[in-house]
């Protein structure tokens, strides 16, 4: 799968995030080369639905993990992205403070860098941007 067909494939999707998000997910894998969280068969490093404690008290998921590289939560269409960060940030250090934290809405994502020492970057693409190649 290349980032054109990825992108025909999701424009226009108006599944929920819980119906679509995984599998979302597992396409960016494919597009990318990369291995998908089932790879890891206990969930210790790379995990969909990683349980955090939140710093505000309590607990919750992160939709993606992979240990000492991202975090990742996704959103329903048009939800709000900044909602999605603060519910990251929230996580952050039970996630082992990963240096990217990522969010989604399924049409948009958004990068943001978190090293050690360095000031946070933003990076996004839409499903347009990716057509376009």
């Amino acid at each position: 799968m290349n980032a054109a067909e990825f992108a025909a494939k999701w424009i226009g999707n108006t599944n929920t995030e819980r119906g679509a998000a995984q599998e979302h997910f597992i396409d960016i894998c494919t597009m990318l080369g990369v291995p998908t969280p089932n790879t890891d068969r206990g969930g210790e490093a790379y995990a969909f639905e990683k349980g955090a404690t939140k710093t505000s008290g309590g607990g919750g998921w992160a939709d993606v993990w992979l240990r000492g590289h991202f975090g990742w939560e996704y959103k329903g269409h048009h939800k709000d992205l900044e909602k999605a960060y603060k519910q990251l940030l929230d996580y952050r250090e039970a996630l082992e403070n990963p240096p990217l934290l990522v969010v989604s809405d399924l049409n948009r994502v958004i990068v943001r860098t978190n090293f050690t020492n360095t000031v946070r970057g933003e990076h996004s693409f839409t499903l347009e941007d990716l057509r376009n190649q």
